[in-house]
């Protein structure tokens, strides 16, 4: 039976930086995944640019059950490595907006950056490799692929979330956490457009294309600043995939579709020098003409001229356009979210190390754990992150492990 220091189930960005990482401490590495490919999700992130992560990265940009466990690793290795280490490859970036960074030319710079950072650190990589079995050994765990049995002294979690099973997404990772008695928080999906109920659907799919800069409130306060977009299936853009981390089913979401806009100010001016102005034309200044049309035939703004508009209509308007209330019908699920809510339970693990209290020389690192980022590479620092913290960690134990049998 083949012997490794380290086995890292998941060839993602988490599983391939710790590989890297512990392979360049010179422990004795291999990583399995069941796909045909490296870093599936990383080369599709970005509009295939990957935005491999954001300069302002904070633990408050993060959402878990324990919201101080991300601090540790998030604080030893920052975003700045990573765009140091993206420096040194002469990899060209730039920033968005919002400090989030992108690749100028392709996602599969950053899957060569880590693949030679791996190779640098002698790793060896199996894909088209599923791990049927985990089993806890007296010296470590045995792990059955394809029929063969590898083992290590110690194993690393690294297979993500449930997020987009097209790219090979699956539960893994979570039925190795059951099997060894961690607990699970309940998951879904995160970082994803919302479905809508039929008859507002059929009326806003007209709308399919069009964005506009907004901001989106969920129900406990939480509030984004990016655009957001009307797609055939409901709404979709940045805001929407940020508050969609927040919402839960049942409640409703409030836009307001003119946040630079003081509408009150702006109707009055206008009504003092068109007064026989359609309402229509007049916001069409304001939105597209597309979207003023759909919410008039929506019966949310009344057909009338500025001369018309009474004080109360006018009320009813500004609150309208700058607290629209939408109930979405859900979510378009893990097919389209980018990330999993929910989890591997932080409070099994190790903030330093990412091992398990339970179980020694198991470890979980990166989207399985119950720790999600905002839209806009924070979870791609996560992975970074909680990686570096765990190789570090790895690194150590198995010096200690080396001492033990000199010593004996």
């Amino acid at each position: 039976m083949e012997k490794f220091d380290v086995i890292i189930i998941g060839a993602g960005a988490a599983g391939l930086f710790c590989a890297a990482q512990a392979g360049q401490a010179r422990l004795n590495v291999l990583v399995l995944d069941s796909g045909k490919k490296a870093g599936r999700k990383i080369l599709m992130s970005g509009g295939g640019c990957c935005n491999f992560t954001n300069m302002y990265t904070e633990p408050t940009a993060y959402l878990s059950a324990n919201h101080h466990f991300c601090k540790s690793a998030l604080a030893r290795y920052t975003q700045w490595d990573f765009i140091d280490l993206v420096q040194r490859y002469g990899i060209p970036y730039h920033e968005k907006t919002l400090g989030q960074l992108f690749c100028n030319d392709s996602a599969q710079q950053i899957i060569d950056l880590l693949l030679k950072e791996c190779e640098i650190g002698k790793v060896t990589i199996r894909l088209r490799s599923e791990v049927t079995h985990v089993e806890k050994k007296e010296q470590g765990f045995v792990v059955t692929t394809e029929g063969k049995q590898v083992s290590t002294h110690s194993l690393v979690v690294a297979s993500g979330g449930l997020s987009m099973p097209g790219l090979g997404a699956s539960p893994l990772g979570y039925r190795i956490a059951e099997q060894f008695g961690l607990n699970i928080l309940p998951t879904r999906a995160a970082l994803v457009p919302f479905t809508l109920h039929k008859p507002l659907l059929e009326q806003l799919q007209t709308l399919s294309g069009v964005a506009v800069p907004a901001v989106v409130t969920a129900k406990d306060g939480t509030v984004f600043r990016e655009n957001i977009l009307f797609t055939h299936r409901g709404l979709s853009g940045p805001a929407i995939l940020q508050i969609s981390s927040y919402w839960q089913p049942g409640e409703y979401v409030s836009i307001n579709l003119l946040p630079d806009t003081d509408l009150e100010g702006f109707l009055d001016q206008e009504r003092e020098s068109h007064p026989n102005q359609g309402l229509k034309n007049t916001l069409a200044k304001l939105l597209p003409k597309r979207l003023v049309e759909c919410l008039q035939s929506l019966g949310q703004l009344p057909a009338l001229s500025l001369k018309q508009l009474n004080p109360a209509q006018k009320k009813d308007l500004i609150t309208t356009l700058q607290c629209w209330h939408v109930l979405p019908n859900g979510t378009e699920g893990y097919r389209t979210a980018e990330v999993t809510l929910g989890g591997v339970d932080t409070n099994e693990l190790s903030s330093k190390t990412m091992e398990t209290h339970k179980v020694k020389g198991l470890y979980f690192i990166g989207e399985v754990v119950d720790v999600t980022g905002w839209l806009g590479g924070y979870n791609f620092q996560w992975a970074w992150s909680s990686a570096w913290a765990c190789a570090q960690a790895l690194a150590a134990r198995e010096q200690i492990v080396l001492f033990s049998r000199k010593a004996s």
